[in-house]
């Protein structure tokens, strides 16, 4: 071999399905945009075993026993850093091995399981979340989802100790959620022995901690026709190697304690062995490990919404005016009620989730960047709720409201932006319809050849419009609310059909319309896992009577997302798309960003 690869072949192959294949993976977002309810991906809503409930109490208690004595937030907030006993006690609890195999030393947990333990830590404190879940939900998970066996023998029993911290280097100065933008290059010996990394990765949690990096570059692949393509490869790169330089740490806004810094690669040697996957293969890995990421970010910020909001709670319960409670009046009592039933659609939908994930066979890459966006809007709402009961004290670093306004900040970036992610639900959930029209515009294009293809969807474009899905599963005392879901994913199927109609290809650069369809999408997923969330929890409880502060939140949060859900739809054929966009023009052209009023004039 050359320095340049001439061929894609390894001493380990990843096996490691990908999820991204309707043909093989059904989705429940995707359908919804097809007008169809897949019950049977969201029904029955998925109940621990025995075992796993067993286990996960004697984690969280273990946990918080433990956090109890050795976690202080403001201190952690204050000095910016982690004192050494934390760091080696999430280790000695085996907290940094939660989802690792129980073959490499871990805890082997499922999704669930993982998930709600990644709630507790992020309830606990927001850097101790980063530090946990950098660490296994992206660190090394690429190890365990894709990794071969001499791999996850070599790397993940530290890493399931503590003893080796992991980070996940993707983001460039250049490169932030366009991976294929990234300039870091991976030069494979003559030989094939091994690779020449050299690039330089920007805001990488752990980085400080590091023993091991999950690192992805470009690799140059040689093609049949003599030009070279370069191809996003993932590595397993020691932290320690020569050539491996770390900058000083961020002086961030929140997190302050996470350990975030830059890391740069100068020409450092990596054995093929620490390849992971094949060449060519690291854009998908990066995907699919991010989704993992997403879920656990996702159960961090509702636990930390519910964890803020206790302490509003407390507070307004205590807190007199007038003569009586402030949790009394009913402007203070509004923001309690919704952030509660926000934080129920938004527990019920990462545990949905994650049971898909533990089912498997499902593609569930939409439904974590669903659960992700909204429990993240979700914990910063909350953190500005809880501050604003709080009132003057809240502003006041002698409590903790203003504390979690800064940390619960980052939430909405990571793992891929809310924005980014809004544009992947769109986009990805735009392909099978998109699909459907492209062979219709075919059909046309000869139509005395297919009329039996035009005449199909004609025919089923009328039955579409007629007919609505309907819930078979739903609880009966529920059955209001799930005819209001089902009409907006009716109605959303319409819509999208008449928008690849309108704006065809150029769909990708109508971002006003991918926020829309987003946004009407989540709102009815977290809809979805509601109906079946509290559908179980009706029948757990033996009655409708039994059930009622979860059938209260389901009817408060269900008919204000799908008002929601409305709108958006309802928005995209009736908006102010071209005003916004001249207005947004004018501003950054000008770099004023509204006409000046008549006393500067």
């Amino acid at each position: 071999m050359t320095a340049t690869e001439t061929k894609t072949s390894a001493p380990h192959a990843a096996d490691a399905p990908h999820l991204a294949n309707p043909d093989l993976y059904p989705s429940f977002t995707k359908g919804v945009f097809l007008g169809e309810i897949r019950e049977d991906l969201v029904f029955p809503f998925p109940a621990l075993r025995d075992e796993d409930a067993e286990s996960l109490r004697m984690i969280l208690d273990t946990f918080r026993d433990w956090a109890a004595e050795n976690v202080d937030s403001s201190k952690l907030d204050h000095d910016a850093k982690f004192p050494e006993h934390v760091l080696k006690g999430m280790g000695e609890l085996g907290m940094m091995g939660v989802n690792i195999p129980e073959e490499y030393g871990g805890f082997g947990a499922g999704a669930q399981v993982f998930s709600r333990v990644f709630g507790q830590v992020g309830e606990t404190n927001a850097s101790l979340a980063v530090l946990f879940g950098a660490h296994q939900s992206i660190g090394c998970k690429g190890i365990t989802l894709f990794g071969s066996d001499d791999q996850k023998q070599r790397w993940l029993p530290g890493c399931a100790s503590g003893e080796t911290i992991a980070a996940f280097c993707l983001t460039e100065p250049g490169s932030g959620s366009d991976a294929q933008a990234m300039t870091t290059m991976a030069i494979p010996s003559a030989d094939g022995s091994s690779y020449t990394l050299t690039g330089t990765k920007i805001w990488i949690s752990n980085a400080g901690y590091a023993g091991l990096f999950t690192v992805f570059a470009k690799v140059p692949v040689k093609q049949a026709d003599g030009t070279t393509k370069q191809r996003v490869t993932a590595f397993i790169v020691n932290a320690k190697a020569k050539g491996i330089s770390l900058g000083k740490p961020e002086e961030k806004m929140g997190i302050k304690a996470s350990d975030t810094r830059t890391v740069t690669f100068d020409n450092v040697i990596v054995p093929t062995a620490d390849r992971l996957g094949e060449v060519g293969q690291g854009f998908k890995f990066a995907l699919e490990i991010l989704n993992s990421g997403r879920l656990g970010l996702a159960a961090g910020s509702s636990r930390g919404a519910r964890r803020i909001m206790h302490e509003a709670l407390v507070y307004a319960k205590q807190r007199e005016q007038f003569g009586r409670s402030i949790g009394s009046f009913e402007m203070i009592q509004q923001k309690i009620a919704v952030n509660a039933a926000e934080t129920y659609a938004a527990d019920s939908a990462w545990m949905l989730t994650a049971g898909m994930v533990d089912r498997g066979g499902i593609d569930y890459s939409l439904e974590t960047a669903a659960c992700k966006v909204f429990a993240s809007e979700l914990a910063f709402r909350a953190s500005n709720d809880a501050l604003q009961i709080a009132g003057g004290i809240g502003y006041s670093k002698e409590y903790p409201y203003e504390q979690s306004v800064r940390d619960s900040r980052i939430n909405l970036i990571f793992e891929g932006t809310n924005e980014i992610l809004r544009a992947l639900i769109a986009l990805s959930a735009l392909q099978q319809p998109g699909e459907r029209l492209k062979a219709l515009g075919k059909a046309f294009k000869d139509p005395l050849h297919s009329l039996g293809a035009i005449g199909s969807y004609v025919a089923g474009r009328a039955k579409r419009q007629i007919t609505k899905p309907s819930f078979s599963k739903v609880h009966a005392a529920l059955e209001d609310e799930a005819s209001l879901v089902a009409g907006e994913i009716h109605d959303l199927a319409l819509a999208v059909e008449g928008v690849l109609l309108k704006f065809g290809k150029d769909i990708i650069e109508k971002q006003f319309i991918q926020l829309r369809l987003a946004n009407a999408a989540i709102d009815i997923f977290l809809a979805v896992a509601v109906l079946s969330r509290t559908t179980w929890e009706i029948e757990r409880a033996g009655s409708v009577e039994a059930a009622t502060p979860e059938l209260d939140c389901a009817r408060v949060f269900i008919p204000a997302a799908m008002r929601r859900a409305r709108r958006n739809i309802r928005a995209l054929r009736i908006n102010q798309d071209k005003r916004l966009k001249d207005i947004a023009e004018r501003a950054v052209e000008s770099g004023q960003l509204a006409p000046e009023t008549p006393t500067d004039r």
